[in-house]
């Protein structure tokens, strides 16, 4: 009987672990989904003009106003399936489209010598990494 009660309680902290693990990975995607909310937000809205200024390496306007439109739709990816429980195979892949975005940003930032602004998009990849790990598992459903 020892032994059964000792087996509950390892389900049980599975179970909690599993519970931890779901919290933290729902925490990562809210906050991932409101930095690309607004990130790609302000690619739309900003004038190109405007944005193009701020940019050390020149880009084609369009092209900027393709990546907010791609970090939107990611963000959007991230958050709505998971909340509507419709097509919840979809987060890890925006998940791993936002990697790319990151992993391209991060290359540019770098190519522009800006290394603190490429920590922290590198570090936004890796996020959005274990998002797309941590989901893996709806795409089986």
């Amino acid at each position: 009987m020892k032994n059964a009660g000792t087996l509950q309680l390892a389900s049980g902290s599975s179970f909690t672990k599993q519970r931890n693990m779901t919290a933290v990975l729902s925490s990562v995607q809210a906050v991932l989904a409101l930095l690309f909310l607004f990130a790609g937000s302000m690619k739309l809205i900003t004038p190109i003009a405007v944005l193009l200024a701020q940019m050390p390496l020149l880009l084609p306007g369009l092209f900027v106003r393709f990546i907010g439109g791609a970090e939107m739709a990611g963000a959007l990816g991230l958050i709505l399936p998971g909340l509507l429980r419709i097509g919840r195979r979809l987060t890890p892949l925006a998940a791993c489209g936002l990697v790319i975005v990151m992993v391209a940003a991060t290359v540019y930032n770098l190519i522009a010598s800006l290394a603190g602004v490429a920590l922290v998009t590198l570090v936004l990849g890796v996020l959005a990494m274990i998002v797309a790990y941590g989901r893996r598992g709806w795409g089986r459903a």
